[in-house]
């Protein structure tokens, strides 16, 4: 009777064991970049978070876990790359290598092991050419959001005029694009054009012998593009030119962990900027192209979420959805365009994709985040924790009425490491 009554206790734990294991979670990350802000006088003193209508967002927050989290380790700069690599688990100060080298990677680029990859903007410095170069002011880090097509010539412009064995000039998103110079310091400390924003930029351009070429370079850039027929019909229209090349972010060729390897999950990776299409690559994700996608608040909301879907309808376990648009109406200092873009992604993001995972009948927990705060005010990146919720369709939590930046600090949960995000959602 006691081997009978063994035996049937095993089985039961085996059918147990079976059980569990066949239970299927889904995980969707949505990353609003830039999303975190500070009190805005031209907002009634509050941030746009508090400002925006966002009922999916303060719905699932509701009954979330919320709290607060660090996604830039101390010593390193606020950006993007840093940044989305910690919510993607990988440690930034063993895998953050600059954001040119993954941008690289998304626009198809081999690199070689001499090459570095270097990001180039296409900005607006002061459109006067009796003003010296260094004595001009960086108008607009994105020559006015300029267009994709519209850069790409300017870039082959630069090309055809500078480029040679040595360095080769790649044509990316909008303003975004990839130079690659073999054996270049990677090492060369230069300054993010969104952070000089309308100051006098000699201070900041590379100086001294090691930044010699890097500066020559970009003063001759201006001589090339400041009177480019796409530059005069931009004028003409009233739009800001893109009047200068600027170098930043300098890096080697990257290498990530395989997601899939260190997870188990099936994964997907969404967004319109090469840079997180580029650690998408690099970690064994899929990265499908969304038409439309900018990276500015006029995005494809629509053709990320469809995408989504998709990526869930097709067997992956785990979504990662990346949306630009409150980063570059922060960057732009744009108030009523940075309360809009968030309103946006709540509406023409998460709510579908919410009511998609909820429609399947299958256990899901979504997790909503800035990556770092791009404050109106400094129009830039800044290093304080940002608000997050993480909400479980299998259990409820005691979560705030609305997210914003006050209601997850006053939860008093921090996390000072932002790589350990997925480890508390992934359930193992």
């Amino acid at each position: 009777g006691i081997n009978m009554h063994f035996c049937i206790f095993n089985i039961i734990k085996i059918q147990h064991y079976i059980h569990e294991s066949d239970i299927v979670m889904k995980y969707f990350v949505l990353v609003f970049d830039g999303m975190a802000d500070r009190k805005n006088d031209d907002l009634g003193k509050k941030t746009p978070m508090e400002v925006a209508k966002k009922p999916t967002l303060d719905a699932l927050s509701k009954k979330s876990t919320v709290g607060t989290v660090l996604n830039v380790p101390e010593g390193l700069k606020p950006e993007s790359d840093t940044a989305n690599l910690a919510i993607l688990s990988y440690d930034p100060l063993i895998y953050s290598k600059g954001r040119s080298p993954l941008e690289a990677v998304s626009l198809g680029i081999e690199l070689a092991a001499e090459d570095t990859a270097i990001r180039m903007n296409v900005v607006t410095v002061s459109d006067d050419d009796s003003i010296p170069y260094e004595e001009k002011i960086m108008l607009d880090h994105s020559a006015d959001e300029i267009s994709s097509e519209e850069a790409r010539e300017l870039v082959l412009a630069l090309g055809a005029a500078m480029g040679d064995d040595v360095k080769h000039f790649y044509p990316g998103v909008s303003y975004r694009h990839c130079l690659i110079w073999k054996n270049a310091d990677e090492k060369f400390k230069f300054t993010p054009p969104h952070d000089i924003i309308g100051k006098k930029i000699g201070e900041y351009l590379p100086k001294g012998e090691a930044g010699k070429e890097f500066f020559e370079l970009m003063k001759s850039s201006y001589d090339v593009l400041a009177h480019h027929p796409i530059n005069e019909a931009r004028r003409a229209r009233g739009q800001k030119p893109a009047n200068s090349a600027w170098l930043w972010s300098p890096g080697k060729n990257p290498s990530l962990p395989s997601f899939k390897e260190k997870w188990g999950l099936d994964a997907t990776v969404i967004s319109a900027v090469d840079l997180i299409k580029g650690i998408g690559i690099c970690a064994g994700t899929k990265v499908p192209d969304i038409e439309g996608a900018t990276g500015n608040v006029h995005t494809n909301y629509k053709g990320k979420a469809d995408a989504a879907i998709k990526a869930f309808s097709d067997g992956d376990d785990f979504v990662f959805v990346h949306v630009e648009a409150p980063d570059e109406c922060g960057h732009r200092g744009e108030v009523e365009n940075k309360v809009l873009s968030i309103e946006y992604i709540d509406d023409r993001i998460l709510r579908p994709v919410y009511e998609y995972l909820r429609s399947t009948g299958e256990d899901f927990k979504i997790l909503c985040l800035p990556d770092h705060p791009t404050p109106l005010a400094i129009r830039t990146h800044s290093r304080e924790p940002v608000p997050f919720m993480l909400y479980s369709s299998k259990e409820e939590h005691d979560g705030v009425e609305s997210l914003t930046e006050q209601s997850a600090e006053d939860k008093e949960f921090y996390i000072p490491d932002g790589t350990r995000l997925l480890d508390m959602m992934i359930e193992k």
